[in-house]
């Protein structure tokens, strides 16, 4: 896949000289690696499809340390967010002699002359030493679009020539927009991002930086919840994950606890009543094993809950300030069903509904999410030293890569139904016997109260 270049690097690297494994603008990383899908792309392209490999070149578009660098990052909260901050600050300091390193504060806001509320810090590795064990970001965050011209003349006015955007697909879309007002305006500025999501819903990403702290702190959760759920009588723990459009944190963290015994995300469309209802299945659960353990994906049920509060004016048509669709909070709205249905045929239940997103985002990175983070910077900080802009960090195949941004923005990455992740979900759970079984349910009714 073609990688825009800002400029053709034609300084030697200051890496050259020290031992460092250079990268050749020949290596690539293949799409994929199924043998009859390379020989189709051969068949139809002439070659397989492939990514730029990411790394370190020969050649620098900048001549040592005379540049200045921004960073700043956008959108909701995740675990190895200053662990990204630290690792390209370090990385343009150490590797490229950069000595202005500006941290944009509360996202594009803070790259706003006109909206912004705090001054760009000037980072160094001093201000940057530790800043990995804690959870949060430094630099602040915001969501939204602002004016591309107000930030064009921002990056001018601060003579910044590589900027660093890390976020998810609201902000790599603002990068994309970005790129192109900066090439009409006549602006020579690497912009690279760098993906964020706790979601891990990023295109072509097998796993985003944050994610696998989540499922960590999640499999945590849940253990608590699947005590809580056993200490009652009839006890459901209810767990709300995060996953707006994706379900690969309620699905991973299921996988991980090996309690869970329903799990329901946003790509899998699941009945509350009827004979292969998710209700009518809980309480077969309670009746034979006495509680349950419950994870649901807040991104939900949506198009049932837009029909069910389709007159609440609240919810129609509201987008939050990044332009996604608002959603409805599934989590009270499935405890409250499911203390109904119980209810209405005089069955015990104690629902323990648990909802730990903001707790989750806010954590310091694991040990393997924090190595992940240093690469990403690192690996960053080399595109942009190359010239590379227009193009986000990929992790493909095991291998760090260049995706172009244009290849990015296209639509989200999403749980498939028949993927071999959803079939252990459904294995490890029990969940699709569990529907099956009811197709023809027999259970008792209670008796009529007296």
């Amino acid at each position: 896949m073609p990688v825009p270049r800002v400029a053709e690097p034609v300084h030697p690297s200051p890496l050259l000289g020290r031992g460092v494994e250079l990268v050749g603008d020949h290596e690539q990383v293949l799409l994929d690696v199924t043998p009859e899908l390379v020989a189709a792309q051969i068949a139809e392209h002439g070659a397989p499809l492939a990514f730029e490999r990411a790394g370190p070149r020969a050649n620098s578009w900048l001549q040592d340390g005379r540049f200045t660098a921004g960073i700043v990052t956008c959108g909701g909260l995740c675990p190895g967010l200053n662990n990204v901050i630290r690792a390209l600050v370090l990385s343009l300091w150490h590797h490229y002699g950069c000595r202005k390193i500006l941290g944009y504060r509360y996202g594009y806001q803070g790259m706003s002359r006109r909206h912004r509320v705090a001054e760009p810090y000037r980072l160094d590795p001093t201000l940057v030493d530790g800043i990995h064990e804690d959870g949060g970001t430094i630099l602040g965050s915001s969501r939204g679009p602002q004016d591309l011209d107000d930030l064009c003349e921002t990056l001018a006015g601060d003579d910044v020539q590589v900027l660093f955007t890390v976020g998810g697909d609201g902000t790599l879309r603002g990068a994309r927009a970005l790129v192109e007002r900066l090439a009409a305006r006549g602006q020579r500025v690497a912009v690279v991002g760098v993906p964020k999501t706790i979601d891990n819903d990023i295109q072509w990403v097998s796993r985003s930086f944050g994610f696998t702290t989540a499922v960590a702190e999640a499999d945590r959760i849940l253990t608590a919840a699947h005590k809580e759920a056993e200490a009652a009588h009839h006890g459901v723990g209810l767990v709300k994950l995060m996953g707006r459009h994706a379900g690969f944190i309620a699905a991973s963290a299921t996988l991980a606890s090996a309690d869970v015994n329903f799990c329901l995300v946003p790509e899998i469309d699941v009945e509350l009543d009827g004979p292969r209802g998710f209700l009518p299945a809980l309480r077969h659960r309670l009746e034979q094993r006495g509680h349950a353990l419950v994870v649901v994906a807040e991104g939900f049920g949506q198009d049932r809950l837009r029909r069910e509060f389709a007159h609440d004016s609240a919810n129609e048509n509201s987008q939050d300030r990044s332009g996604n669709a608002k959603l409805i909070d599934c989590g009270p709205w499935l405890r409250d069903a499911i203390r109904s249905w119980f209810a209405e045929r005089r069955l015990p239940v104690d629902v323990k509904y648990i909802d730990p997103s903001y707790i989750i985002r806010s954590v310091p990175a694991t040990s393997l999410d924090a190595a992940f983070c240093l690469a990403l910077g690192q690996h960053a900080v080399h595109a942009a030293m190359a010239g590379r802009t227009d193009v986000m960090i990929g992790h493909w195949n095991e291998v760090f890569t260049h995706v172009p941004l244009a290849m990015v923005t296209h639509g989200r990455r999403r749980l498939e139904p028949h993927s071999a992740l959803w079939q252990r979900v459904l294995e490890a759970t029990g969940q699709a016997s569990h529907f099956h079984s009811l197709e023809h349910p027999t259970p008792s009714e209670p008796p009529e109260p007296r």
